[in-house]
């Protein structure tokens, strides 16, 4: 067993001084992060491949053994065993306060008066010993989801398999680990990149799914969320509305799987599809009126299973989406803690997440975009700042080694700007309002030394020499305008 040593931490974390030619390139890289240039975000701690079985995490596990995972902050090293939920002893209504906090509200408005009136944020303060505190604006003001809405599908699956196996944690992960689904004619169309390792023999790839990949059910949830593949995301609902319609007999055989979409009525589809994602929603107390999923998140997906409606999401219920979660409500503790574990920042943090100000803190996060463009003179369209639509949502738990605990919902549809730099931006003003813990409230377990939070390896890596091959910024983003997370159905 040999732990990640600190030559690694004095690169990412420049525990030495940076040399001033250097500025300059760290600024440029910074932006590079927050608009997207980069590699694919990956989440889940580093150490995780032995219970999981997602293949990307024994390279990323391989490389931080070697002094060679470059590309992440000391906030994104963390083991599986330090992931917690924080609210678990929490009651009904003492989360969330029924009035903003004064001071809290009055520094979150500070940050806002000449900024875009389009802002709608949510900021919970949970930091252990003391009340927690809240403040908002635009609370219940609707937008586009984006990719945030991946949450639901994420929620629809832990649901189904509590269905399932409601008496055996280790049976769901077995199936989650041991269901392995082929890319299929649902992929179509996505050109969100997906990390792709072979452990035995140390091939690594990056590049849009294509049919014929074949992927675990953690590996598919992986993609959806880490790397924010639609083809995963409708994958993954088709893969929930199977459990749902077969039951103990799920997995279906592929003629079984092929006959129910090509004989069930199109009615009977969209309700099962919208059933599975949005009743767990309605579960953890999200209205209806907060939150709803309508409709897949590739083309083809939308053609095999009807929408049902507008896909929607304000503040509130994204907030809720997360203090659920923090209270091990999301279906239960372990599909609670699983799914944080499924946010966990470790490499190539982007957009809010990207904030300086979080380097150090552990940060769990769902970010979703949608812009659009139109011809406009003197302006040119680009990633993230569309002039007709230009959402942006980020979704953050943020946990600093001093013992700050924050969530956070930021909501946005700023037009011409690039928003992804905004959320960035808006990341650190909203990190200072959150003051650190005093005397018997600090958090003991997170201001261990840096050393003693690193990675341990794991023995279960195959052993395979390695070939990795890291794909340039050209390369992950091909697309300069009017991609989107999610393709403009709704509007």
């Amino acid at each position: 067993m040999k732990a990640l040593s600190n030559s690694r931490i004095a690169v990412v974390g420049h525990s030495s001084p940076v040399r001033p030619n250097l500025y300059a390139a760290l600024g440029f890289l910074i932006l590079l992060v927050a608009m997207g240039y980069c590699a694919v975000a990956a989440g889940y701690p580093v150490d995780g491949f032995k219970d999981t079985g997602i293949r990307r995490l024994a390279r990323l596990e391989r490389l931080a053994v070697k002094d060679e995972l470059y590309s992440v902050v000391p906030g994104g090293m963390l083991p599986s065993s330090a992931i917690k939920l924080h609210l678990l002893d929490a009651k009904d209504g003492s989360v969330w306060p029924r009035e903003p906090d004064p001071e809290l509200q009055q520094g979150l408005d500070a940050i806002f008066p000449d900024r875009d009136a389009s802002y709608a944020v949510g900021l919970l303060d949970i930091t252990a010993g003391r009340p927690p505190r809240y403040a908002g604006r635009q609370e219940e003001r609707t937008y586009s989801p984006g990719s945030v809405g991946k949450l639901a599908i994420a929620a629809g699956l832990f649901t189904e398999l509590a269905r399932l196996y409601p008496d055996s944690i280790e049976k769901r992960q077995a199936l989650l680990r041991n269901r392995m689904v082929t890319a299929g004619v649902w992929i179509h169309a996505d050109p969100h990149d997906v990390p792709i390792y072979n452990p035995a023999t140390g091939e690594y790839v990056s590049r849009p799914i294509r049919e014929g990949d074949v992927f675990s059910l953690y590996e598919w949830t992986d993609h959806m969320l880490s790397a924010s593949a639609n083809a995963a995301a409708s994958t993954v609902w088709k893969e929930v509305m199977l459990m749902r319609r077969f039951g103990k007999d799920y997995p279906p055989t592929a003629a079984e799987e092929k006959k129910f979409f090509a004989t069930a009525g199109r009615n009977t589809l969209r309700d099962l599809a919208m059933a599975v994602v949005n009743e767990p929603l309605r579960a953890m107390g999200i209205r209806e009126s907060d939150w709803q999923l309508g409709s897949f998140f590739t083309a083809r997906g939308k053609k095999m299973v009807p929408p049902g409606g507008m896909s929607y999401a304000n503040v509130r219920g994204f907030l809720t989406f997360l203090v659920s979660m923090e209270r091990g409500k999301l279906v239960d503790e372990w599909s609670s803690l699983e799914l944080k574990k499924l946010l966990y920042m470790t490499i190539n943090r982007i957009r809010y997440a990207s904030s300086p100000a979080l380097r150090n803190a552990a940060v769990f996060f769902k970010s979703g975009s949608w812009y659009h463009c139109k011809p406009e003179k003197g302006f040119s369209c680009g990633k993230y700042r569309g002039n007709v639509d230009n959402y942006m949502n980020s979704v953050v738990i943020v946990e600093h080694p001093d013992g700050r605990t924050y969530l956070v919902a930021l909501l946005s549809n700023v037009l011409r700007k690039n928003s992804a730099v905004e959320h960035q931006t808006l990341a650190t003003f909203i990190d200072r309002l959150i003051a650190p813990p005093v005397g018997d409230g600090a958090n003991v377990e997170t201001l261990k030394p840096e050393a003693e939070r690193t990675i341990i390896r794991s023995e279960s890596i195959p052993v395979g020499k390695s070939r990795d091959r890291e794909i340039g910024i050209a390369g992950q983003h091909r697309a300069f305008g009017g991609r989107l997370d999610h393709e403009p159905v709704h509007f």
